[in-house]
């Protein structure tokens, strides 16, 4: 099977999906921005093909680039796309060069946040109301229906990017300028859903299941990239047996039979609490920062691979261990500007070593990033352990004790 893959070498862990394909056996093709020098020998020895565009955003180039590739042959069977920003466009190109996956119309309703929970609603699935604003007269219609507190987001993102929370009309009126709400530039206004956050993900194969994770996030999202005292955390649990569970596999399964999502995977976001559980929002993706790479490490199998079989062969059976359950601890700077060093490293790496999986702590004078920016933007430490509440637990340790500080 010849598949063009989109975008192989950045971020950093689109390479292992070029790396599952090869060694599925696939013929491989790949379009990027990088020239090709760039990429590493091994991942150059993976391609058949590769082409160079200047905008990977761009249908223009990108449908060029495939009409390209087919004209050179051999066939190509497949167009696979694992970047959220780049899936509208590669849907577009698809269409374009009569390639089958996943359609226009699919990708919009896991892209744009409204479109999204309006199908889920007329699918019995319970989410926000939400509605498309671009004013804040339209803003105040919703809150005179729906009641304070409110998010604000744009239409199509992924994670908690451009996210704003409001509680009252003076919050509401700096959210929307804050957002850039616009008649033109419209963003998704959602009611505020009270309770505890994290996301169901999914290997889904010709409609089914064939691989599902479940992940806590502590705290949630919105409040982990306000505050820069926080070391938040994501937590991968291996009880994902647990009957406490299958309410949300329930409503997962139901929504990816609401998208009609054949071959794909899935990142499915969700709230539980007094109101019971509410579907978030769905990418028909996997999630973001590396987290595949904790599955992994947490399951001890090779999601990428079972990935590219079925992509190749229509059919994967990966067979998790639920051995561990898996941390990611995002560590802040006390302040923007640069590294100056660390505290209560030595400390961490005495309590916890056998269970530390990767570290990131960038050298003295490496500039900081906005804390915005996510779980990896700065340090962190991935870790993992047999026993959930010992995880957490050294998930908590090593937030408090180990310390950025910048100058």
């Amino acid at each position: 099977m010849h598949v063009i893959f989109l975008e192989p070498a950045f971020p950093a862990n689109q390479r292992e999906f070029v790396r599952g394909l090869h060694y599925a056996g696939a013929t491989i093709s790949a379009i990027g921005t990088a020239p090709l020098g760039a990429l590493d020998g091994e991942l150059r020895s993976w391609l058949h093909s590769y082409e160079r565009v200047q905008n990977s955003a761009d249908v223009g180039q990108l449908t060029g680039a495939v009409k390209r590739i087919q004209t050179r042959g051999p066939w190509v069977h497949k167009l696979e796309c694992t970047v959220e920003a780049l899936m509208i466009p590669a849907a577009q190109v698809r269409a374009n060069t009569m390639i089958p996956g996943l359609s226009i119309a699919q990708t919009e309703l896991v892209r744009d946040k409204v479109k999204m929970k309006a199908h889920m609603l007329a699918n019995g699935i319970r989410c926000a109301q939400s509605a498309q604003v671009g004013s804040l007269e339209d803003a105040a219609a919703f809150v005179k229906q729906y009641g304070y507190p409110v998010i604000i987001k744009p239409i199509a993102s992924a994670g908690a990017a451009g996210t704003w929370r409001a509680d009252d009309g003076p919050s509401l009126a700096d959210a929307l300028r804050e957002s850039g709400a616009s008649p033109q530039t419209p963003v998704a206004m959602e009611e505020f859903i009270e309770g505890h956050e994290g996301f169901w993900d999914t290997l889904t194969v010709g409609g089914n299941v064939v691989f599902e994770q479940i992940s806590h996030y502590f705290p949630n999202v919105l409040t982990a990239m306000r505050h820069r005292e926080i070391s938040p955390y994501l937590l991968v649990t291996n009880r994902v047996d647990s009957d406490s569970y299958n309410e949300l596999k329930l409503m997962g399964r139901q929504v990816i039979r609401a998208l009609g999502l054949e071959t794909s995977p899935t990142h499915m976001e969700w709230f539980y609490g007094p109101k019971g559980l509410f579907f978030s929002e769905i990418g028909a993706r996997p999630p973001g920062v590396s987290v595949w790479d904790l599955y992994c490490a947490a399951n001890e199998m090779d999601l990428y691979y079972h990935w590219a079989h079925a992509v190749v062969h229509g059919m994967a059976d990966p067979r998790p261990s639920r051995r561990y359950t898996a941390g990611m601890i995002a560590l802040r700077p006390n302040r923007d500007g640069r590294i100056a060093g660390y505290s209560g490293v030595d400390a961490v790496q005495q309590r916890y070593g056998d269970h530390i999986l990767r570290t990131h702590l960038p050298p003295r004078g490496h500039a900081t990033q906005a804390i915005e920016a996510g779980y990896m933007a700065n340090a962190w430490i991935w870790v993992r352990h047999p026993d959930y509440d010992a995880c957490q637990a050294m998930c908590e340790d090593i937030g408090r004790t180990l310390r950025v500080w910048a100058e």
